[in-house]
Protein backbone atom coordinates (compact mmCIF):
# COMPACT_ATOMS: atom_id res chain seq x y z
CA UNK A 1 0.00 0.00 0.00
CA UNK A 2 1.13 3.12 -1.07
CA UNK A 3 0.14 5.54 1.75
CA UNK A 4 2.28 3.19 4.51
CA UNK A 5 5.72 4.70 2.25
CA UNK A 6 5.33 7.67 5.04
CA UNK A 7 5.91 7.16 8.65
CA UNK A 8 3.31 9.37 9.72
CA UNK A 9 0.76 7.30 7.69
CA UNK A 10 2.12 4.05 9.11
CA UNK A 11 2.23 5.50 12.87
CA UNK A 12 -1.45 6.54 12.07
CA UNK A 13 -2.51 2.81 10.32
CA UNK A 14 -0.98 1.04 14.08
CA UNK A 15 -2.48 3.57 15.99
CA UNK A 16 -6.15 2.49 14.14
CA UNK A 17 -5.25 -0.69 14.20
CA UNK A 18 -4.49 -1.22 17.72
CA UNK A 19 -8.01 0.72 18.81
CA UNK A 20 -9.54 -2.26 16.63
CA UNK A 21 -7.53 -4.61 18.08
CA UNK A 22 -8.14 -3.95 21.86
CA UNK A 23 -12.06 -3.29 21.43
CA UNK A 24 -12.23 -6.50 19.57
CA UNK A 25 -10.45 -7.96 22.07
CA UNK A 26 -12.43 -6.16 24.80
CA UNK A 27 -15.97 -8.11 23.48
CA UNK A 28 -14.04 -11.31 23.59
CA UNK A 29 -13.04 -11.17 27.04
CA UNK A 30 -16.35 -9.50 28.30
CA UNK A 31 -17.92 -12.75 26.32
CA UNK A 32 -15.35 -15.20 28.26
CA UNK A 33 -16.26 -13.38 31.70
CA UNK A 34 -19.66 -13.96 30.88
CA UNK A 35 -19.87 -17.39 30.38
CA UNK A 36 -17.26 -18.32 33.46
CA UNK A 37 -19.50 -16.65 35.69
CA UNK A 38 -22.13 -18.94 34.88
CA UNK A 39 -20.26 -22.04 34.96
CA UNK A 40 -17.48 -21.15 36.94
CA UNK A 41 -18.38 -20.48 40.96
CA UNK A 42 -14.88 -19.17 42.14
CA UNK A 43 -14.69 -16.90 39.48
CA UNK A 44 -18.21 -15.46 39.37
CA UNK A 45 -17.29 -14.12 43.55
CA UNK A 46 -13.99 -12.56 41.84
CA UNK A 47 -16.25 -10.71 39.51
CA UNK A 48 -18.79 -9.63 41.46
CA UNK A 49 -16.11 -7.71 43.43
CA UNK A 50 -14.84 -6.03 40.68
CA UNK A 51 -18.30 -4.91 39.56
CA UNK A 52 -18.60 -3.92 43.10
CA UNK A 53 -15.56 -2.03 43.78
CA UNK A 54 -14.56 -0.66 40.64
CA UNK A 55 -17.05 -1.28 38.30
CA UNK A 56 -17.74 -2.48 34.85
CA UNK A 57 -17.62 0.75 32.76
CA UNK A 58 -14.03 1.45 34.13
CA UNK A 59 -13.10 -2.35 34.12
CA UNK A 60 -13.77 -2.12 30.40
CA UNK A 61 -12.26 1.23 29.75
CA UNK A 62 -9.39 0.33 31.59
CA UNK A 63 -8.80 -3.10 30.43
CA UNK A 64 -8.66 -1.51 26.93
CA UNK A 65 -6.31 1.41 27.32
CA UNK A 66 -3.73 -1.53 28.85
CA UNK A 67 -4.54 -3.78 25.56
CA UNK A 68 -4.42 -0.52 23.10
CA UNK A 69 -0.93 0.31 24.35
CA UNK A 70 0.33 -3.15 24.54
CA UNK A 71 -0.81 -3.55 20.70
CA UNK A 72 0.47 -0.31 19.53
CA UNK A 73 3.91 -1.31 20.98
CA UNK A 74 4.02 -4.42 19.30
CA UNK A 75 3.29 -3.35 16.29
CA UNK A 76 5.30 -0.51 16.01
CA UNK A 77 8.54 -2.26 18.03
CA UNK A 78 9.89 -2.46 14.25
CA UNK A 79 10.04 0.70 13.31
CA UNK A 80 11.26 1.68 17.03
CA UNK A 81 14.27 -0.93 16.62
CA UNK A 82 14.81 0.62 13.35
CA UNK A 83 15.13 3.97 14.36
CA UNK A 84 17.08 2.82 17.18
CA UNK A 85 20.04 1.04 14.87
CA UNK A 86 19.62 4.00 12.72
CA UNK A 87 20.65 6.12 15.93
CA UNK A 88 23.37 4.07 17.04
CA UNK A 89 24.80 3.83 13.72
CA UNK A 90 24.51 7.57 13.54
CA UNK A 91 26.75 7.76 17.01
CA UNK A 92 29.13 5.59 15.72
CA UNK A 93 29.38 7.77 12.42
CA UNK A 94 29.81 10.73 14.98
CA UNK A 95 32.93 9.31 16.68
CA UNK A 96 34.65 8.93 13.33
CA UNK A 97 33.62 5.23 12.29
CA UNK A 98 32.84 5.75 8.35
CA UNK A 99 32.56 2.35 7.54
CA UNK A 100 28.81 2.01 8.88
CA UNK A 101 26.69 0.84 6.44
CA UNK A 102 22.84 0.79 7.22
CA UNK A 103 20.55 -1.39 6.04
CA UNK A 104 17.59 0.26 4.03
CA UNK A 105 14.49 -1.90 5.11
CA UNK A 106 11.87 0.26 3.98
CA UNK A 107 10.56 2.95 1.88
CA UNK A 108 9.17 5.77 4.90
CA UNK A 109 10.99 8.66 5.95
CA UNK A 110 13.34 6.23 8.01
CA UNK A 111 14.72 4.14 4.93
CA UNK A 112 14.95 7.77 3.24
CA UNK A 113 17.34 8.90 6.53
CA UNK A 114 19.21 5.66 6.15
CA UNK A 115 19.87 6.05 2.80
CA UNK A 116 20.79 9.92 3.56
CA UNK A 117 23.05 8.47 6.34
CA UNK A 118 24.63 5.97 4.08
CA UNK A 119 25.15 8.73 1.24
CA UNK A 120 27.23 11.08 4.05
CA UNK A 121 29.38 8.77 5.61
CA UNK A 122 30.57 7.71 1.67
CA UNK A 123 31.05 11.59 0.98
CA UNK A 124 32.70 12.20 4.20
CA UNK A 125 35.00 9.22 4.03
CA UNK A 126 35.54 10.01 0.39
CA UNK A 127 37.02 13.96 1.50
CA UNK A 128 38.77 12.21 3.86
CA UNK A 129 40.45 10.18 1.69
CA UNK A 130 40.88 12.95 -1.09
CA UNK A 131 42.21 15.14 1.60
CA UNK A 132 44.88 11.97 2.55
CA UNK A 133 46.14 11.85 -0.96
CA UNK A 134 45.93 15.46 -1.03
CA UNK A 135 48.82 15.61 1.73
CA UNK A 136 50.47 12.78 0.91
CA UNK A 137 50.95 14.41 -2.41
CA UNK A 138 52.15 17.52 -1.38
CA UNK A 139 54.87 15.69 0.64
CA UNK A 140 56.03 14.05 -1.91
CA UNK A 141 56.08 17.19 -3.79
CA UNK A 142 57.95 18.63 -1.38
CA UNK A 143 60.61 15.92 -1.18
CA UNK A 144 60.74 15.78 -4.79
CA UNK A 145 61.33 19.68 -5.33
CA UNK A 146 64.21 19.53 -2.74
CA UNK A 147 65.93 16.72 -4.23
CA UNK A 148 65.67 18.64 -7.76
CA UNK A 149 66.62 21.40 -6.14
CA UNK A 150 69.42 20.96 -3.96
CA UNK A 151 71.10 18.68 -6.88
CA UNK A 152 71.98 21.70 -9.53
CA UNK A 153 72.10 24.27 -6.25
CA UNK A 154 74.65 21.96 -4.90
CA UNK A 155 76.92 22.33 -7.97
CA UNK A 156 76.42 25.72 -8.50
CA UNK A 157 77.94 26.15 -4.33
CA UNK A 158 80.67 23.46 -5.51
CA UNK A 159 81.99 25.37 -8.52
CA UNK A 160 81.36 28.50 -7.16
CA UNK A 161 83.44 27.55 -3.76
CA UNK A 162 86.14 26.85 -6.41
CA UNK A 163 85.67 30.43 -7.38
CA UNK A 164 86.07 32.03 -4.50
CA UNK A 165 88.94 30.01 -2.54
CA UNK A 166 91.06 30.59 -5.78
CA UNK A 167 91.18 26.70 -6.68
CA UNK A 168 91.50 26.95 -10.35
CA UNK A 169 94.73 27.01 -12.28
CA UNK A 170 93.80 30.07 -15.11
CA UNK A 171 91.79 32.38 -16.45
CA UNK A 172 90.85 29.33 -18.57
CA UNK A 173 89.52 26.66 -15.81
CA UNK A 174 88.36 30.08 -13.86
CA UNK A 175 85.80 30.84 -17.09
CA UNK A 176 85.02 26.94 -17.01
CA UNK A 177 84.13 26.83 -13.76
CA UNK A 178 81.83 30.07 -13.86
CA UNK A 179 80.15 28.71 -17.33
CA UNK A 180 79.23 25.36 -15.38
CA UNK A 181 77.25 27.48 -12.45
CA UNK A 182 75.83 29.68 -14.96
CA UNK A 183 74.68 26.83 -16.81
CA UNK A 184 73.26 25.17 -13.90
CA UNK A 185 71.68 28.12 -12.26
CA UNK A 186 69.73 28.57 -15.92
CA UNK A 187 68.54 25.15 -15.13
CA UNK A 188 67.38 26.01 -11.78
CA UNK A 189 65.75 28.84 -12.53
CA UNK A 190 63.97 26.71 -15.60
CA UNK A 191 63.23 24.29 -12.84
CA UNK A 192 61.68 26.68 -10.63
CA UNK A 193 59.67 28.84 -13.12
CA UNK A 194 58.03 25.04 -14.17
CA UNK A 195 57.37 23.92 -10.79
CA UNK A 196 55.60 27.67 -10.50
CA UNK A 197 53.53 27.05 -13.15
CA UNK A 198 52.81 22.70 -12.49
CA UNK A 199 51.31 23.97 -9.22
CA UNK A 200 49.15 27.11 -10.77
CA UNK A 201 47.80 24.10 -12.78
CA UNK A 202 47.32 21.61 -10.51
CA UNK A 203 46.16 23.36 -7.42
CA UNK A 204 43.58 25.63 -9.10
CA UNK A 205 45.57 29.05 -9.77
CA UNK A 206 45.12 29.55 -12.91
CA UNK A 207 41.61 30.49 -14.35
CA UNK A 208 40.59 28.64 -18.04
CA UNK A 209 39.71 31.91 -20.33
CA UNK A 210 37.99 29.93 -23.33
CA UNK A 211 38.01 31.38 -26.86
CA UNK A 212 36.87 30.06 -29.86
CA UNK A 213 40.18 29.50 -31.96
CA UNK A 214 40.86 27.76 -35.33
CA UNK A 215 43.30 24.79 -34.23
CA UNK A 216 44.77 24.65 -37.39
CA UNK A 217 46.21 28.31 -37.88
CA UNK A 218 47.41 27.78 -34.27
CA UNK A 219 49.11 24.65 -35.20
CA UNK A 220 50.56 26.21 -38.63
CA UNK A 221 52.02 29.39 -36.65
CA UNK A 222 53.76 26.79 -33.59
CA UNK A 223 55.48 25.43 -36.46
CA UNK A 224 56.72 28.37 -38.47
CA UNK A 225 58.15 29.48 -34.76
CA UNK A 226 59.72 26.18 -33.96
CA UNK A 227 61.31 26.04 -37.75
CA UNK A 228 64.80 27.45 -36.66
CA UNK A 229 64.99 24.46 -33.81
CA UNK A 230 63.57 21.97 -36.69
CA UNK A 231 66.36 23.31 -39.07
CA UNK A 232 69.08 22.74 -36.69
CA UNK A 233 68.19 19.67 -35.88
CA UNK A 234 67.95 18.86 -39.00
CA UNK A 235 64.20 17.94 -39.36
CA UNK A 236 60.75 18.17 -41.32
CA UNK A 237 57.57 19.17 -39.70
CA UNK A 238 54.39 18.37 -41.95
CA UNK A 239 50.69 19.29 -40.38
CA UNK A 240 47.92 17.54 -42.01
CA UNK A 241 44.47 18.56 -41.17
CA UNK A 242 40.96 16.89 -42.56
CA UNK A 243 39.65 20.98 -42.91
CA UNK A 244 40.89 23.50 -43.63
CA UNK A 245 39.41 25.11 -40.11
CA UNK A 246 39.04 23.19 -36.46
CA UNK A 247 37.60 25.01 -34.52
CA UNK A 248 37.75 24.24 -30.52
CA UNK A 249 37.37 26.16 -27.14
CA UNK A 250 40.58 26.76 -25.40
CA UNK A 251 42.64 29.22 -23.49
CA UNK A 252 45.06 30.06 -26.47
CA UNK A 253 47.90 30.79 -23.78
CA UNK A 254 47.82 27.34 -22.13
CA UNK A 255 46.97 25.59 -25.01
CA UNK A 256 50.06 26.82 -26.94
CA UNK A 257 52.18 25.96 -23.37
CA UNK A 258 51.23 22.08 -24.47
CA UNK A 259 51.83 21.94 -28.11
CA UNK A 260 55.17 23.92 -27.27
CA UNK A 261 56.04 21.15 -24.81
CA UNK A 262 55.33 18.40 -27.33
CA UNK A 263 57.41 19.84 -30.57
CA UNK A 264 59.95 20.10 -28.31
CA UNK A 265 59.93 16.80 -26.86
CA UNK A 266 59.47 15.91 -30.42
CA UNK A 267 62.37 17.59 -31.62
CA UNK A 268 64.71 16.74 -28.47
CA UNK A 269 63.83 12.89 -28.62
CA UNK A 270 62.90 12.21 -32.45
CA UNK A 271 65.49 13.69 -34.27
CA UNK A 272 66.77 10.37 -34.80
CA UNK A 273 63.66 10.12 -37.27
CA UNK A 274 64.11 13.33 -39.16
CA UNK A 275 60.37 14.64 -39.33
CA UNK A 276 57.59 15.25 -37.32
CA UNK A 277 54.16 14.53 -38.06
CA UNK A 278 50.88 16.74 -36.51
CA UNK A 279 47.26 15.57 -37.23
CA UNK A 280 44.05 17.41 -36.85
CA UNK A 281 40.82 15.32 -36.89
CA UNK A 282 37.22 16.45 -36.41
CA UNK A 283 35.12 13.74 -35.53
CA UNK A 284 32.90 13.66 -32.09
CA UNK A 285 35.69 15.76 -30.50
CA UNK A 286 38.86 17.16 -32.07
CA UNK A 287 41.91 15.08 -32.04
CA UNK A 288 45.28 16.47 -32.52
CA UNK A 289 48.64 14.02 -33.08
CA UNK A 290 52.07 14.87 -32.01
CA UNK A 291 54.29 12.24 -34.52
CA UNK A 292 57.91 11.73 -33.89
CA UNK A 293 60.11 8.86 -35.35
CA UNK A 294 62.63 8.65 -33.13
CA UNK A 295 63.55 5.80 -30.57
CA UNK A 296 60.54 4.33 -29.19
CA UNK A 297 59.41 5.33 -25.38
CA UNK A 298 59.65 2.07 -23.68
CA UNK A 299 56.57 0.25 -22.59
CA UNK A 300 57.23 0.03 -18.49
CA UNK A 301 57.25 4.16 -18.90
CA UNK A 302 54.27 4.93 -20.72
CA UNK A 303 51.81 4.56 -17.61
CA UNK A 304 53.96 7.43 -15.92
CA UNK A 305 55.01 9.89 -18.64
CA UNK A 306 52.66 12.05 -17.21
CA UNK A 307 53.93 12.03 -13.85
CA UNK A 308 55.82 14.75 -12.37
CA UNK A 309 59.50 14.13 -12.20
CA UNK A 310 59.33 11.03 -13.78
CA UNK A 311 61.68 10.87 -16.41
CA UNK A 312 62.31 8.15 -18.89
CA UNK A 313 65.88 8.60 -18.62
CA UNK A 314 66.86 10.33 -16.10
CA UNK A 315 70.58 11.46 -16.89
CA UNK A 316 69.87 11.95 -20.58
CA UNK A 317 66.96 14.14 -19.65
CA UNK A 318 69.11 16.18 -16.66
CA UNK A 319 72.00 16.45 -19.40
CA UNK A 320 69.36 17.72 -21.77
CA UNK A 321 67.54 20.28 -19.41
CA UNK A 322 64.46 18.50 -18.95
CA UNK A 323 62.84 18.81 -15.48
CA UNK A 324 60.01 16.05 -15.34
CA UNK A 325 57.33 18.74 -15.16
CA UNK A 326 56.74 19.61 -18.99
CA UNK A 327 54.07 16.58 -19.51
CA UNK A 328 52.93 17.11 -15.99
CA UNK A 329 52.40 20.61 -16.45
CA UNK A 330 50.45 19.44 -20.20
CA UNK A 331 48.23 17.02 -18.52
CA UNK A 332 46.86 19.37 -15.81
CA UNK A 333 46.11 21.84 -18.77
CA UNK A 334 44.24 19.83 -20.82
CA UNK A 335 42.25 18.10 -18.36
CA UNK A 336 41.42 21.60 -17.22
CA UNK A 337 39.98 21.76 -20.68
CA UNK A 338 37.87 18.58 -19.73
CA UNK A 339 39.96 17.17 -22.17
CA UNK A 340 42.20 13.95 -22.48
CA UNK A 341 45.94 13.19 -23.56
CA UNK A 342 47.21 10.22 -24.29
CA UNK A 343 50.81 8.46 -25.40
CA UNK A 344 51.74 4.98 -27.08
CA UNK A 345 55.10 4.47 -28.78
CA UNK A 346 56.42 1.71 -30.63
CA UNK A 347 59.20 0.52 -32.69
CA UNK A 348 58.15 2.56 -35.56
CA UNK A 349 56.67 5.99 -34.07
CA UNK A 350 55.81 7.76 -30.99
CA UNK A 351 52.24 9.26 -31.01
CA UNK A 352 50.89 12.02 -28.18
CA UNK A 353 47.47 12.54 -29.20
CA UNK A 354 45.30 15.09 -27.76
CA UNK A 355 41.40 15.38 -27.40
CA UNK A 356 39.28 18.37 -27.36
CA UNK A 357 35.82 19.15 -27.30
CA UNK A 358 34.32 21.02 -30.36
Amino acid sequence: MKFLSSIRWKILFIFIISILAAIVTVVFLIILATYLDNYFSPLHRIFSLLHRTVGVQPLVILTGILLFIVYFFALSQRSIRYLEEISHNLKEVAGGQFDIFIPVRSTDELGVLAENINFMTSQVKSSIQEERNAERAKNELITSVSHDLRTPLTSILGYLGLIVNDRYRDEVALRYYADIAYNKSLRLKNLIDELFEYTRVSYGGMKVNLQRLNMVELMKQLVEDFTPLLEESDMTCHLFSSKKEVFAWVDANMIVRVFENLISNGIRYGKDGKKLDIKIEEKEDIRISMISYGDPIPSKDLPYLFDRFYRVEKSRSQEMGGTGLGLAIAKSIVELHNGKINVDSNSERTVFEIKLSS
